[in-house]
C-alpha cells in the first residue's frame, strides 16, 4: 500500500492553521531533535521503538491525520508504514523531512 506524502511547503501551512486534531510525530533521534526540531512535534525516536509501540493506538487517535517526520524521509516512511500496519488510517509522510524544511521553508531551522 503506498503512502500518501506532503510537501514541506504544505507542512508549512499546516502548520500555521493550528489544526487541535493534526497529529505530528518526529522519529528522529534525541540528538537530532536537540539540533533541529518543530514545535508540536511528538518525539518518538524509531531506535525507542520498544518503549513506545505498546501504547501507539492510545497515544493517538488511529482515525486522525498523522504527519510523520525524520531527517530525509526514509525513517518516517517506515514508520507510515507500520502505524498503517497498527490501523491508522490517515497517515502522511512529510517528503524532504526537516532537512527539506529548513532549505525551503525555514532557514532558522539548523541544517545538518
Amino acid at each position: 500500500m503506498s503512502i500518501p506524502e506532503i510537501s514541506v511547503h504544505e507542512l508549512a501551512l499546516r502548520l500555521a492553521d493550528h489544526d487541535p486534531n493534526l497529529q505530528l510525530i518526529d522519529v528522529r533521534e534525541p540528538e537530532e531533535v536537540a539540533i533541529a526540531s518543530l514545535a508540536s512535534f511528538t518525539i518518538l525516536p524509531l531506535s525507542q521503538y520498544r518503549e513506545w509501540s505498546p501504547t501507539i493506538a492510545t497515544q493517538f487517535n488511529p482515525q486522525a491525520e498523522t504527519l510523520v517526520i525524520c531527517h530525509h524521509g526514509m525513517r518516517s516512511l517506515q514508520m507510515c508504514q507500520w502505524l498503517q500496519s497498527q490501523g491508522f488510517t490517515n497517515v502522511k509522510n512529510i517528503n524532504g523531512g526537516i532537512d527539506a524544511y529548513s532549505l525551503l521553508v525555514d532557514p532558522n531551522i539548523p541544517h545538518y
